[in-house]
């Protein structure tokens, strides 16, 4: 019999969970401060949530979402369990994980990028992880350094023009 002419009309698609940034293989999950603050909230938000899908009539949608749930919070709890508090870097004049680095392009334009994990990276916002190439190619360098960077456009040299550990803009 055909599936048409059935009354079973469940969506039989696997629940898809997003994902967290993966992290290389053999790397520590480095976090700052802040990083590590934000998985917290996420964490505390979940709970929220499942208060929240628990309280729901039973059914088939609150067995997905409590299914999704279970997953997303397992994904995170690995992330926080395997999570490294980094302290701002005693070499103040040199970027370290957590630093805010000033950079200027060839075009003369100034940039500052924040590195970072990699659950807290937001390339939009000036946040990049520190495994991402930008960020290896800054780490160690000093103020009056430059940096080749690869990118989409070709090759780009970046001079870094300032270093900061501000743990109040973290």
């Amino acid at each position: 019999m055909s599936k048409a002419f059935t009354r079973d009309d469940r969506d039989e698609a696997p629940i898809a969970v997003t994902a967290r940034a993966p992290l290389p293989e053999g790397a520590t999950n480095y976090v700052t401060a802040r990083g590590l603050e934000l998985l917290r909230e996420e964490s505390r938000a979940l709970a929220a949530e499942r208060v929240e899908v628990e309280a729901a009539p039973a059914g088939d949608e609150r067995t997905r979402a409590l299914g999704l749930l279970t997953r997303r919070k397992a994904d995170l709890d690995e992330r926080l369990a395997s999570a490294v508090l980094v302290a701002p870097s005693a070499e103040q004049d040199q970027v370290r994980f957590g630093a805010a680095v000033t950079v200027r392009g060839e075009s003369g334009h100034e940039r500052i990028y924040r590195v970072v994990g990699v659950d807290e990276a937001d390339p939009a916002h000036g946040r990049v992880a520190f495994v991402s190439p930008l960020a290896r190619a800054l780490l160690g360098r000093r103020v009056g350094d430059a940096a080749t960077v690869r990118t989409p456009r070709g090759d780009e040299e970046l001079e870094v023009i300032a270093v900061a550990y501000d743990p109040e803009s973290e």
